[in-house]
């Protein structure tokens, strides 16, 4: 597992070296972008819009537009003089409880382990974290911008989780006018959640259908004719509280 980075946690007078590492990975089927008449692969060039000459990446520099065509050359060892040490770690500014936070602001995670030296402090920090059921919520510099990141401790370890400022997240651009269940459905809606309630075990889950795409791929290669799904079929129109009762009943035969 390759180490994304490495930093340092620092809160009050603490200082705890860490490498974080990348908790995601793409395991998607990508597809090439062919010419349909011959089907070989479509190419993209990067070209000078002055000189027309092809362009690799050793030649590409960052600009920024300060006036119509007009540029100011901005290097990594720029960018890199003007970060402080303190923003070159993650500061922690305050602790709060995990359920205060919306979903919506978390985006990319990363494993989090310590570096040598900064072992006994880094499980100081996951133990208290875990014992008052909080999160640190820190801040630091991530390439050009200061990065909002969610602390998260695990029995195992902890987790760096980076996070959208406010204005990063939409307004809700739809609303709904909310109906006023009956007592009877609200109860029968929460029967079937309870009768569906189980333990989180991500190994239970999988990408179903990349697993029929891969098989479609392998069957194109072989040659063989792709079979259309069959269509499900669909049941006569029922009421809500007639769909939550078949529905709890589905579950408790499942469930048995």
């Amino acid at each position: 597992m390759a180490i994304s980075q490495k930093s340092v946690i620092s809160f009050g007078l603490v200082a705890i070296p860490i490498a974080m590492y990348t908790a995601v990975q793409d395991n998607d089927i990508h597809f090439n972008q062919l010419h349909k008449e011959d089907h070989e692969r479509i190419r993209y060039k990067k070209t000078c819009a002055h000189c027309g000459k092809e362009i690799t990446p050793a030649d590409i520099v960052k600009g920024y537009e300060y006036d119509k065509d007009h540029y100011v050359i901005v290097t990594e060892s720029d960018i890199e003089k003007i970060k402080t040490e303190k923003e070159k770690s993650i500061q922690i500014l305050h602790f709060a409880n995990l359920n205060q936070i919306s979903p919506v602001y978390y985006d990319r995670t990363y494993q989090v382990f310590p570096e040598p030296g900064g072992e006994k402090a880094f499980e100081l920090l996951r133990r208290a974290l875990l014992a008052e059921q909080k999160i640190a919520i820190g801040k630091t510099v991530l390439g050009t911008k200061d990065t909002l990141m969610a602390i998260l401790p695990r029995e195992d370890g902890m987790l760096i989780s980076t996070m959208f400022y406010e204005d990063d997240i939409k307004e809700l651009q739809k609303t709904y006018s909310a109906p006023e269940p009956q007592e009877a459905e609200l109860k029968m809606a929460e029967t079937l959640i309870n009768s569906m309630d189980a333990p989180f075990d991500p190994s239970e889950y999988k990408d179903e259908y990349q697993t029929k795409l891969r098989e479609l791929i392998e069957a194109k290669i072989a040659g063989r004719e792709i079979v259309a799904a069959k269509p499900e079929e669909k049941g006569g129109v029922i009421s809500l509280m007639d769909a939550l009762k078949a529905s709890v009943e589905q579950a408790e035969k499942k469930r048995a």
